[in-house]
């Protein structure tokens, strides 16, 4: 088995971050491979009751979002000793467009947090799953559990 050379983080910056975060780390030291960090601003349209939902809200609200997840991720970036050319922040459909970073930037392993979510919330599809079916490489989901 050849060795892990580069390592995607995916972050969300939830409670529970922290964990998938040291894996990553962990895995990344263990191996002595490159690690890459990623965030993704998922793209669900976000629109004003008050107009019956029809107008989309400002897209002044999804710049000032991605400033303040730069401004996060550089801050990880800079504790974990990763380059900020080695950190994305993307908009779209967070499985999506870990995939395609993933694969443009040739990682072998992404990380990723799991919340093993049932019922529903399954049937809907998570973040986690979806990377790992359509990842070309592997994928750890780090078990998150609900507090």
């Amino acid at each position: 088995m050849q060795p892990y050379k580069h390592i995607l983080l995916a972050v969300d910056f939830y409670d529970q971050d922290q964990v998938v975060v040291c894996r990553g780390k962990d895995l990344a030291d263990k191996y002595q491979a490159k690690l890459s960090l990623i965030h993704v601003v998922d793209s669900v349209p976000i629109t004003d009751a008050g107009f019956g939902g029809d107008i989309p809200v400002d897209l002044d609200l999804m710049a000032e979002l991605t400033a303040a997840v730069k401004k996060r991720l550089v801050d990880l970036a800079g504790r974990l000793g990763v380059d900020d050319n080695d950190c994305w922040i993307e908009v779209g459909s967070p499985k999506s467009e870990i995939v395609r970073v993933a694969e443009e930037n040739q990682v072998d392993l992404i990380v990723l947090g799991s919340h093993g979510r049932h019922g529903l919330a399954l049937l809907l599809g998570s973040t986690a799953n979806g990377v790992l079916h359509h990842a070309k490489c592997d994928v750890l989901a780090v078990r998150l559990y609900e507090k």
